[in-house]
């Protein structure tokens, strides 16, 4: 056996320590702990806690640890804000950045409103769950820390379509969300629909209060609207679009982003999905949304023309990894909104760095591509005025942020 004293917590929540030189990753562990376990390469498996760490508590879920869904359960909440924001400061550093942290916003517990479950028929019926980690052991959850109760208490209707959709051998991929009509299924992986499993759904989804279900892709039923509100506005996104992790995190990053923006005229709105921060921008601005999904941005401009006391907003479609706006396409905008994928926007952040923008709000989920784009909006003339983590996605090595950049 190894012993290992746990000096750090790494980017995807696992203790880490040194041997020889040589990171050694610990799961399950906490800074300041002393362990034991068995080496293998450069992790120590079987680990029991010889010292526990004054910050180790007790895990709030029973499936801790057997399901893969959270990391760091077992570590007190303020150590893990401090770690959200350790790592986005980290990124930033390795880029040569030093930055103005605001205190960390965590999402509470059981606020997660979708979720993305794997199915499997059984001999009594379905099973409902997510993977162990790094394994393909699929894990029956019963309940969850992290999920809205709105989808807990959606798990036995869930389960009857597992049991129409597996095959004996396979399984099923089911995205769920929360929306203001009831849950909004996706099953992928299903068996070819027919007219007996149509029936069946179409109870299933009665009796749940589902609001929609789609089949391989297909729309198959829809009782009520699956809408979600953004700034007044009522949206039903198409199926697979964007959500924000949680409703609490969606409304931090809006009041962050709203006090950048601030008493702008025009804004830019880059990224822009179903309008989650274009329809609130659109209360007090112009705004020009801008997304390479026109399925999003139809389902936007809904919402928008049936919504009341909005302003202005137009819609854009672009690929902008592609066809990134150019440096003079800027110059009709106060601000700058921009919310990219986990890739960032490095060719985007290009040309607003030689355009005349002087205030964008940076939203991103990937410290690493962040912290690039953030050097090369450094370079072009912009001050980063503060950063804003987000944590949306407790108990993970997941984190969200808003980054307030101006320049005179």
């Amino acid at each position: 056996m190894t012993e290992l004293t746990i000096e750090t917590l790494g980017s995807q929540g696992d203790g880490v320590g040194t041997l020889d030189g040589t990171e050694i990753f610990a799961a399950y562990t906490a800074p300041g702990e002393t362990v034991s376990g068995e080496l293998v390469g450069d992790r120590l498996e079987n680990v029991r806690i010889l010292d526990p760490a004054p910050i180790r508590v007790k895990a709030p879920c029973r499936h801790f640890k057997t399901c893969g869904g959270c990391a760091t359960q077992h570590i007190r909440g303020d150590f893990l804000a401090d770690w959200k924001r350790g790592i986005v400061d980290t990124a930033l550093k390795r880029q040569g950045i030093e930055a103005t942290f605001r205190e960390t916003v965590t999402s509470p517990p059981n606020s997660r409103r979708r979720a993305v479950f794997t199915g499997k028929r059984t001999k009594s019926g379905a099973m409902l769950g997510f993977h162990a980690r790094s394994s393909d052991q699929l894990v029956a959850i019963e309940t969850c820390t992290l999920l809205d109760p709105e989808i807990l208490n959606g798990f036995n209707g869930l389960k009857s379509l597992v049991q129409l959709a597996a095959t004996r051998k396979g399984s099923v991929r089911l995205s769920v969300s929360t929306s203001l009509g009831g849950l909004d299924v996706d099953l992928t992986e299903a068996k070819p629909m027919d007219t007996g499993i149509m029936q069946d759904v179409v109870k299933i989804a009665h009796d749940s209060g589902f609001a929609r279900v789609f089949w391989n892709g297909e729309i198959v039923l829809e009782r009520q609207p699956a809408q979600q509100e953004f700034g007044g506005a009522f949206v039903t996104p198409p199926n697979g679009a964007f959500l924000q992790a949680t409703a609490h995190g969606e409304a931090a990053l809006w009041d962050s982003i709203s006090e950048i923006v601030g008493k702008s005229k025009s804004v830019l709105d880059l990224f822009a999905g179903c309008g989650t921060f274009s329809l609130p921008l659109a209360r007090t601005a112009e705004v020009v949304a801008i997304e390479s999904s026109q399925p999003m941005l139809d389902a936007m401009d809904r919402g928008w023309r049936q919504a009341i006391g909005l302003k202005k907003l137009r819609t854009v479609q672009r690929d902008l990894f592609r066809n990134p706006l150019l440096s003079d396409e800027f110059k009709a905008y106060d601000a700058v909104v921009m919310d990219p994928p986990r890739a960032g926007a490095k060719e985007q952040t290009r040309h607003i760095a030689d355009s005349g923008v002087t205030k964008i709000a940076f939203v991103s989920c990937n410290p690493a591509t962040f912290a690039r784009d953030a050097r090369t909006l450094l370079d072009g003339g912009f001050s980063l005025e503060w950063v804003q983590v987000v944590d949306q996605f407790l108990w993970s090595g997941h984190c969200e942020l808003v980054a307030h950049f101006s320049r005179r």
